[in-house]
């Protein structure tokens, strides 16, 4: 698609074809909100035809960036059209709707990452070993299809109602492979990937190096680095060595799988494919391990929202008293923290310990990262919700109020029981009730809360990065204009060089010219000097000689005649 098509154009026959033509609010009803980030909004939906659950992400093309937001959902379509595998999320199409993009995939019950919030403990060894074959499964597809998914970790991992594990959150997902671009979430970012800021490819081995974070991940409930910033980390995983299990506890066959996915060499590092073959991924293991941590962790969640209803339901009680003192809270206090001893958690509900997920994770529902900056757009917990009987300002702060009369308590799908409660202001009873038929979570409604919290005040943090990410791209940019400013520059003293030689060169040629031709004439006026010379010696030579031949002759004519001389005195 060319990129200053119109954002929302169909025109394109190509980019038609990406989209179904109905009308969303036509087929699916019974939306309710589970997630909530800077992309836009996730909601468990219902097929009104097949009665069929999904999980919908609401992509907004308006406002700021709308056509970088606009080729965001096109790409990620185009992406989520290629997967048919068990273990990555399952696409189900994609509709358009005033400027907002309504991508329908499979609905999940959450994510790993949920997992860990929920017990607020790590997992078992066999727990992780399952989750992580899932994974693999996934990524060893991608891989074998020349794909890279960039941003592995537990939030992106994706669990359904029967137990399977699935990649999900394709929006910083390459095509192709080899990649350069500096894509994915800092504290599980493989070190070719950072370096690749600057130069260098890289290639499906990067999501190992960020399976083998996510493994940490789930051993110990947070990445390693974590309690650095973003940049720091960085930093560290660039430079220092690799990361490792610190528990002494966990088997040596789960440190050396481990240990094989963060070689910091790439060369070093094992494909996805040749990993599978593990020995801490091939152990005998129950084959109902993911079903059985997702039947324990929705009685989890069941339990600890009912005890926030009553906590609520208490609350609205007090305020419909109009003088009396209401009673403290200590009962709900105290039965919230046998319950908590109970299921073995370690930390309160409110425990800032909790490892936020750096992008949306449930229902595999997030929003596509294309740069650090992007990155941090999906950070902090990107899921966002209501919490039964609390309601969000709508404003940065989101500030927690109580109740009032103009309020929808509980109108939500975490709503723990079916009871009737009295309005604080209201004359008449209003009733809560929910339809829950065929809903089903691993997430908390004070988890989704604190997320909305965690989300806002990451805000800064994104800001921070798309500021850095725009002023990284205009450091480029001038960067790029005095590299070719320089090299005209440089062409142009070449030339000017070359023209110069050029003429010295001829300078040389003529003076050299001159200098043979004097040096010839001279030579020649020497060898005509010598010539003549030559032949004056030549002719006084003969001279010379021809004096002492007529001497000598002269000498022997006398000779001759003396002779003659006397021959006639003698005969006479």
């Amino acid at each position: 698609m060319p990129s200053n098509a119109r954002a929302g154009s169909l025109k394109d026959p190509d980019v038609a074809d990406l989209f179904c033509k109905d009308d969303p609010e036509k087929l699916f009803a019974d939306l309710r909100e589970i997630g909530h980030g800077s992309f836009g909004a996730v909601y468990f939906a219902r097929d009104v035809h097949s009665n069929e659950v999904v999980a919908i992400k609401k992509m907004s093309f308006s406002g700021k960036q709308t056509n970088e937001k606009w080729q965001d959902i096109i790409k990620e379509v185009k992406f989520l059209q290629k997967l048919r595998h068990p273990n990555t999320i399952e696409y189900r199409g994609c509709y358009l709707r005033e400027h907002t993009a309504w991508l329908v995939m499979e609905y999940c019950l959450g994510s790993a990452s949920d997992l860990l919030e929920v017990h607020k403990k790590p997992l078992q060894e066999v727990e992780i070993a399952a989750i992580t074959h899932g994974a693999l499964l996934g990524l060893a597809y991608l891989h074998s299809h020349n794909m890279i998914h960039r941003d592995v970790k537990a939030g992106n991992i994706l669990l359904t109602e029967p137990g399977q594990v699935k990649l999900g959150d394709f929006g910083s997902a390459s095509i192709v492979a080899p990649a350069n671009s500096f894509v994915g979430t800092p504290y599980w970012m493989a070190p070719e990937v950072i370096l690749a800021m600057d130069e260098g490819q890289y290639d499906g081995k990067v999501d190992v190096w960020s399976l083998g974070i996510t493994s940490i991940e789930l051993a110990e409930r947070k990445p390693p680095l974590f309690n650095m910033n973003a940049m720091s980390a960085l930093y560290h995983i660039a430079q220092n060595e690799s990361p490792v299990l610190q528990s002494n506890h966990w088997s040596d066959s789960f440190r050396n799988f481990v240990d094989s996915c963060l070689q910091k060499i790439p060369q070093d590092r094992p494909t996805s494919d040749v990993l599978l073959n593990h020995r801490f991924l091939s152990r005998e293991r129950p084959i109902t391990v993911v079903m059985d941590l997702i039947a324990r962790t929705k009685d989890a969640v069941r339990e600890l929202d009912n005890l926030q209803y009553r906590k609520m339901k208490k609350i609205l009680f007090q305020e419909t008293q109009a003088n009396g003192p209401g009673p403290e809270g200590g009962d709900e206090e105290e039965e919230e923290a046998q319950y908590l001893m109970r299921s073995g958690t370690v930390n309160s509900m409110e425990s800032s310990q909790s490892v936020p997920s750096m992008s949306i994770s449930a229902s595999s529902q997030s929003s596509s990262v294309n740069s650090l900056a992007d990155a941090s757009d999906d950070s902090e917990g990107e899921m966002a919700m209501m919490q039964e009987g609390e309601h969000t300002v709508a404003s940065n702060s989101s500030i927690i109020h109580r109740p009032t009369n103009q309020d929808n308590i509980y109108d939500d799908p975490y709503q723990p029981e079916m009871e009737q409660v009295q309005a604080p202001s209201a004359g008449r009873r209003r009733a809560y009730y929910r339809n829950r038929d065929h809903f089903a979570t691993i997430r908390t409604a004070s988890l989704v809360t604190r997320q909305i919290q965690e989300h806002e005040q990451g805000s800064a943090l994104r800001e921070q990065m798309s500021g850095y990410k725009r002023m990284r791209r205009q450091h480029q940019k001038q960067l790029m204009g005095l590299e070719n400013k320089l090299k005209a520059e440089m062409d142009e003293h070449q030339l000017k060089l070359d023209k110069e030689l050029e003429a010295q060169r001829n300078g040389f040629t003529s003076e050299a010219d001159k200098i043979l031709k004097k040096h010839q004439a001279i030579v020649e006026k020497e060898t005509k000097a010598a010539l003549t010379e030559e032949k004056k010696f030549q002719q006084h030579i003969l001279g010379q000689q021809k004096k002492e031949l007529t001497s000598l002759l002269e000498n022997q004519k006398r000779q001759y005649r003396a002779r003659k001389d006397q021959l006639k005195e003698h005969l006479l």
